[in-house]
């Protein structure tokens, strides 16, 4: 079995790409084939499953990663986008790009999912239920992102009942390089992005700059606007400055360092008056989102005790402005969201195929709102143990106890067991974890009044979950088709919902989420390759019986790649979602049936020369008129082209 080399014992990369940037050197395939011998493929790492990087044949978790390659293949600019067509995930944008976006994973609620961004926890505080806006971020810096879905908190904590995402930017290889784009298309889209990096064995380096201009994108359904009245397009303009260092001291010591500045703005319709109805005026959200996170890496052994100490800072400001009866903004509210952890991690290796993951970590929260200021903290410590046994039998096992400030203690764990038949090459796995998502400081603390007469309640209690998946992947003729399903289920108590009769919150709800993620991969030629994935969710709340909101039983997407000549590739992209329960534009309506579409995107690029790539897309081919949610549309037909250089 070919293996990848250990990393440099000095620890000079960041645990997310360790070996990752080691496999991009290994490259003597073209010699192998030139040769005449069969090349070797080599197992994908994934990371998020067990926190280190493992080879994707040895998990059990149901993981999905989606590539640096794949996002420029497809030309992918927002998150939103490089997401859409990932099993066992429903993406929901308010107007177009820019707006609020919420993603439900295997139909939990959105604010069950925890967002990382080269490990720094992206949740926002200030917002009422501690959710990620997924529609602010581009794509410009991303390396890779991973889905993990099921509960996660035995290794990840809190807001973990879903599953994670984890999101790791560009780092630095290689002789120095300038890369560059220019891009403009329909919507009145002008994007543009640099970037500048480098790094050997001692010092890496990677800095880069994105922007976003999108003015004129119609979100709303003409059957909604009244004879007379003229909206105004949704407008976005957003910068994204990020940076990355990695430096290594000595062969026992490293530094790691990365930084992450957004500032965007978002025009959209302001609707008035109840039911409300869409005016000639728009209002204006404003958000400033710094993420950092400094770590040392201490390997005094070798790499079979590597030691990470770390401290992260995130700082999520939102400011909203909305327009009087003669358009005229009024005063912004605005919303600091702030959260500092501190954190020590060690990877010991126990012997050949057994490890032994820990971790110590301190965090605390703030909330700065017009009406209150509240903090909140918690402590936690983790254990894993991860074993590949005759390699063909692997278990990853997790417990995490976390103590907090205002809710106490809370233990979570999780198991995952995977075997692959060595004669069909058939890999079995599954999982059983448990998740938990605390109340958020506005549920604890903030009271709307005078007006409102509605209070935070200091008494609730965390949100629970309890999710088991079984499944198998099965390959067929040297790996060139796979196929795999896995079924899930989760049950999800405690959960926080508004208590009228107590003008508070309450911990009262009760959900079930159930289903199967299902996929086939196809690689007919190495120029020719094809992968299609099928999700089906049923999620129910348990008391009223009823389907939850925004979640659509089956979902379906078909991508395919096509390289018909050395220089130019064809990508298309078929994303299906069916109907689902949702409440119309401003929930006056608060339940009816809204209907499913299907969106194609296709994409194209060719490589001039080495320095020079000229690109095309046409999203929404067919010019579907969907609204996602109902009440606003996705962005119609568009077509986008430019040009990349990189030197």
């Amino acid at each position: 079995m070919f293996r990848l080399p250990k990393p440099a014992r000095s620890g000079r990369s960041s645990v997310a790409l360790s070996l990752l940037a080691a496999s991009t050197m290994l490259t003597p395939l073209a010699a192998l084939a030139q040769s005449g011998e069969k090349p070797i493929t080599l197992d994908e790492l994934v990371v998020s499953p067990t926190g280190v990087p493992t080879p994707a044949r040895e998990i059990a978790s149901s993981v999905t990663v989606v590539t640096s390659k794949e996002i420029e293949r497809q030309q992918r600019r927002t998150l939103p986008q490089a997401l859409a067509a990932v099993p066992g995930l429903k993406i929901v944008q308010i107007g177009g790009p820019g707006g609020q976006t919420s993603v439900f994973m295997r139909g939990t609620n959105s604010n069950h999912v925890k967002v990382l961004i080269d490990g720094i926890e992206a949740n926002d505080p200030s917002t009422p239920n501690r959710s990620f806006d997924f529609g602010s971020m581009l794509t410009a810096d991303i390396e890779r992102i991973e889905v993990l879905r099921g509960p996660q908190s035995g290794l990840y904590g809190a807001n973990a009942l879903g599953g994670v995402i984890s999101i790791t930017t560009k780092r630095g290889d290689g002789p120095p390089k300038v890369t560059a784009s220019v891009e403009a298309g329909s919507h009145g889209t002008f994007n543009q992005s640099a970037g500048f990096s480098g790094g050997d064995s001692r010092f890496n380096y990677a800095f880069n700059v994105a922007h976003m201009r999108s003015d004129s994108t119609d979100s709303v359904p003409s059957k909604l606007i009244r004879p007379g009245v003229r909206v105004k397009p949704d407008a976005y303009d957003a910068y994204t400055y990020s940076g990355r260092l990695g430096v290594a001291l000595s062969d026992t010591l490293s530094l790691n360092w990365v930084g992450r500045y957004t500032d965007g703005q978002f025009l959209s319709t302001y609707d008035m008056g109840f039911p409300g109805q869409p005016t000639p005026f728009r209002s204006r959200s404003n958000y400033a989102q710094a993420f950092t996170r400094g770590e040392v890496v201490w390997d005094p052994l070798g790499g079979r005790f590597v030691n990470r100490f770390g401290v992260s800072y995130s700082h999520q400001d939102r400011g909203y402005r909305s327009p009087n009866a003669f358009g005229q903004l009024g005063l912004p509210t605005e919303n600091l969201g702030e959260r500092v952890k501190f954190d020590w991690r060690g990877d010991l290796e126990l012997a050949r195929g057994h490890s032994l993951i820990m971790g110590l970590q301190y965090e605390r929260e703030r909330l700065d709102t017009p009406s209150l200021t509240a903090s909140n903290g918690n402590k936690g410590a983790f254990l894993e143990y991860q074993a590949n046994i005759a390699d063909s039998f692997f278990l990853a096992a997790n417990v995490r106890h976390d103590h907090n400030d205002s809710y106490g203690d809370h233990t979570t764990y999780r198991i995952a067991p995977a075997y692959i038949i060595p004669q069909t090459g058939t890999k079995l796995k599954a999982s059983y974890g448990t998740g938990f998502k605390p109340p958020t400081l506005a549920e604890l603390f903030i009271d709307y009044r005078p007006g409102f007469n509605f209070f935070g309640n200091p008494d609730l209690k965390p949100e629970k979950s309890r999710g088991w998946d079984i499944g198998f992947e099965q390959p067929l003729f040297d790996d060139r088709f796979r196929f795999g399903a896995t079924w899930f289920h989760n049950d999800i108590d405690d959960l926080i919902v508004t208590n009228l009769t107590r003008d508070s919150y309450a911990n009262v709800g009760r959900a079930t989420t159930k289903g199967v993620e299902a996929f086939a991969t196809l690689e007919l030629t190495s120029q020719f390759k094809v992968r299609g994935d099928y999700t089906f969710t049923l999620a129910k709340d348990e008391v009223s019986r009823w389907e939850l909101l925004r979640r659509p039983r089956h979902k379906a997407s078909l991508t395919a790649s096509w390289m018909p000549m050395e220089k130019l590739t064809l990508s298309a992209t078929l994303i299906y979602v069916s109907s689902r329960m949702d409440g119309n534009r401003d929930f006056s309506i608060s339940r009816l049936r809204a209907p499913g579409a299907a969106i194609v995107n296709l994409a194209a690029e060719y490589k001039v020369d080495a320095r020079y790539t000229v690109f095309g897309r046409v999203d929404n081919l067919f010019d579907r008129r969907w609204e996602n949610p109902t009440g606003f549309l996705v962005p119609g037909l568009g077509a986008f082209g430019g040009i990349r250089m990189s030197l």
